[in-house]
């Protein structure tokens, strides 16, 4: 009798419907500072979209499928409007958080407070 298995696919994208896995897988896919970064965070909340039903999505961003699509492929270019929309249509919201190396602030007019060069 053969095995029955799941593809990887259809595994990961039952998965990334729970909302608390997507997050983790996307901000697995954010932490990759190197080219082609964002094409690796683009294809990943592709692959959360499909978890959730890329018809449902576009249904909800008011993008049409093949819009939807393009946009989220390795050369895709969203605004943040339609990232939001994006995450906003599978339960979830971009939010900000301090970085580990904490920048130097900058005074108004853009120079950097003495003695907190470099």
């Amino acid at each position: 009798m053969p095995k029955r298995t799941k593809s990887y696919e259809a595994g990961l994208h039952e998965r990334l419907q729970d909302p608390s896995y997507a997050v983790e897988y996307l901000r697995a896919a954010l932490e990759d500072d190197e080219e082609g970064a964002d094409a690796v965070f683009l294809l990943a909340l592709r692959d959360v979209a499909q978890a959730n039903q890329m018809t449902r999505v576009a249904e909800a961003t008011g993008l049409n499928r093949e819009s939807l699509y393009k946009m989220l492929s390795g050369r895709g270019n969203p605004g943040i409007h339609s990232l939001k929309a994006v995450l906003n249509a599978v339960g979830l919201r971009l939010s900000v958080e301090v970085a580990g190396d904490k920048p130097t602030p900058l005074l108004p007019g853009g120079s950097v407070p003495v003695g907190r060069a470099g």
